[in-house]
């Protein structure tokens, strides 16, 4: 999320643009990160399809609709499969629970969007979503578990980096949009996007050495 639909829209295309290069990268270095180094693709369109929101003053239908079914229940699985795709075959033991967690939340959470109308309306300089969440606490912590949690048990040393940033950046977030000042996801999720462009970049040069 970002404060303005044109802060999004620059967000969301140099995301977009840091994650052509991460998927490049992978297919090159590290074919089974592709999932992983796809993950800025995905976090720029979310950007993108928040930049619509905000031209449309918030609201609800199928954009907000998408916007949600990103944020909800793809990213909960999406990142400790990606990751469980990522590592060496030996360390994917440690991933379990985390992705076990994931499955978990994104089924439920789901489920909720399946059973509920997903609305987005303008607060201060954040968009402001509403879901009727039941156990929002537990659905939050299944949710930590399962992104950053399966980053920071990886093993590697650019999923662990980017595990540390995200969980930074989750609280700073998290605290800004509370006091509805500003919402800053945007420049975290760029921030994730270089960290993984960096790593992938390491094993690039590894493999043009060899």
């Amino acid at each position: 999320m970002c404060w303005s639909a044109t802060a999004d829209l620059v967000a969301g295309g140099a995301i977009t643009a840091v994650g052509v290069g991460c998927v490049t990268r992978a297919v090159r270095a590290r074919p089974r990160a592709v999932p992983l180094a796809a993950l800025p693709l995905l976090l720029g369109a979310h950007q993108i399809i928040e930049a619509v929101i905000w031209n449309d003053g918030g609201g609800s239908g199928p954009t907000v609709l998408a916007w949600a079914v990103i944020a909800l229940p793809l990213l909960p699985v999406w990142v400790p499969a990606s990751v469980w795709c990522a590592v060496a075959p030996h360390t994917r033991r440690r991933l379990i629970v985390p992705l076990a967690a994931g499955m978990v939340t994104s089924g439920a959470l789901a489920y909720v969007l399946a059973t509920s109308t997903v609305t987005a309306e303008v607060r201060g300089h954040t968009m402001g979503y509403s879901i009727g969440l039941p156990h929002a606490g537990w659905l939050l912590a299944g949710y930590l578990v399962a992104t950053i949690g399966s980053l920071l048990l990886s093993g590697e040393r650019g999923p662990v980096l980017l595990g540390v940033l995200a969980a930074v950046v989750a609280a700073v977030c998290a605290a800004l949009w509370r006091w509805e000042f500003i919402s800053t996801w945007c420049a975290g999720a760029a921030l994730c996007s270089v960290a993984l462009y960096w790593w992938l970049g390491r094993d690039s040069r590894t493999v043009s050495r060899s």
